[in-house]
């Protein structure tokens, strides 16, 4: 047996995340309970993840509008407690003073008493809002045998997006090791091999435990903190030289093809959302939903097959390039390049394309809906055009974004 796997490993899921940027999908949810690709919440990649890669003692961080992700990880993500297996969600609980987490690192911080009550060897700790399949279990290996405190996952960029992410900048000597973790910089220097290129933080984490109670506890105590695992808690780790990386592309998930391995999206945007999607749908998905050696769990309750018919007038259906949910009724519409989630129905003559609808969306007979995202049990009368005409989309008060026009849950079409 390895020392590895000796080791006690217990993982945290930070999903506490409000996801201003993502709103109104965030009106009445937290972003790791978004919708994504038909059937699955956000959080079924990072909780697929961690499973998969065999760790089975999986603790969710919440806060923001937190009972619908509550609702979904505690009907969903259910193990055997004979074997001391489980994922479940702990709310903030202001455990060590009358305040709401501060950020990531104040979220460990007041969950300490988890740590105390597993006796972890190692605490795996991720995001649960970005789109990827990644076997946790060979960073952890690495972590071990590094012997450093902390690991970050990174992915290599083009060096010209570097502005939008924490950027690691490893020794020249030993890439394996983080020199600085810059934020965003404006002039950051290539990869010793890949001039090109820079490491971008994934926000996921491995930490020996005891470095890190260590650390988020000298952290609570810092009055200039924001708190922040990335921000404030690795940047330490690399002052005191005892934070390494871990380059995704070295790793090696099974089934993975030529085409989505690597593949990881942050989707805190809409255009990244709606990005994202359209990655599934292609003719050979950027993003492989259909890689059965590495499931991406989910639950979307008692729904029947998808079904596609004619229309009463007699009109035939037409799809391509299309997701279609268990209970998605399409009747002589015509879809293309779209998603649709459970029980969205299609009316006769309507015309959906480079859509994405999710739960319980009703697409009148002749209605248009292009480049739209409309969430829950939004209707769309017969006749109508959502995503034609994007003056006439925002005169109606529909919020039209990067091109996208989006109507939030329940949100009515005016008459």
């Amino acid at each position: 047996m390895s020392a590895t796997t000796r080791k006690r490993v217990l993982a945290i899921v930070l999903a506490g995340g409000e996801g201003k940027r993502l709103m109104p999908l965030t009106a009445d949810r937290a972003k790791p309970a978004v919708p994504f690709a038909g059937i699955y919440r956000l959080i079924d990649f990072a909780l697929s993840n961690v499973v998969n890669s065999g760790y089975l003692q999986v603790v969710v961080l919440t806060q923001y509008k937190s009972h619908s992700l509550d609702r979904h990880v505690t009907q969903t993500w259910r193990m055997s407690t004979m074997l001391g297996n489980y994922v479940t969600p702990v709310p903030a609980q202001q455990r060590v003073g009358k305040h709401w987490y501060l950020g990531s690192a104040d979220a460990i911080f007041q969950s300490l008493n988890l740590l105390r009550d597993e006796r972890p060897d190692i605490v795996v700790v991720v995001g649960a809002d970005h789109v990827y399949r990644m076997d946790f279990s060979q960073m952890v290996a690495q972590h071990v045998d590094s012997g450093v405190a902390c690991t970050v996952a990174a992915i290599r960029q083009p060096i010209g997006m570097a502005d939008q992410f924490g950027v690691i900048d490893v020794r020249p000597d030993d890439p394996s090791r983080i020199r600085e973790f810059l934020e965003k910089p404006k002039d950051p220097v290539g990869l010793p091999d890949s001039p090109q290129e820079i490491l971008a933080s994934m926000g996921n984490y491995v930490f020996d435990a005891d470095a890190l109670v260590e650390a988020v506890t000298r952290d609570a105590t810092e009055i200039s903190s924001k708190h922040d695992m990335g921000g404030d808690i690795v940047p330490a780790f690399v002052r005191r030289n005892q934070a390494g990386v871990y380059d995704f592309k070295d790793n090696v998930v099974p089934g993975a093809t030529d085409r989505d391995r690597g593949y990881w999206r942050d989707v805190g945007t809409l255009g990244s959302y709606y990005a994202a999607h359209m990655d599934v749908v292609s003719p050979l998905p950027v993003f492989n939903l259909y890689n059965f050696e590495w499931p991406i769990f989910t639950s979307y309750g008692p729904q029947p097959p998808a079904k596609v018919v004619q229309g009463a007038d007699g009109s035939p259906a037409q799809i391509d390039e299309a997701v279609l949910s268990p209970g998605v009724v399409v009747s002589g519409g015509r879809v293309n390049r779209s998603v649709l989630s459970p029980a969205v129905g299609v009316g006769a003559g309507a015309i959906v394309s480079d859509s994405v609808l999710l739960n319980g969306v009703r697409i009148g007979p002749g209605a248009v809906v292009r480049r739209a995202i409309l969430d829950k049990n939004v209707i769309v009368p017969a006749g109508a055009e959502i995503g034609v005409d994007a003056d006439a989309d925002r005169a109606r008060g529909f919020l039209v974004e990067d091109g996208l026009t989006v109507l939030g849950k329940d949100q009515h079409f005016p008459a």
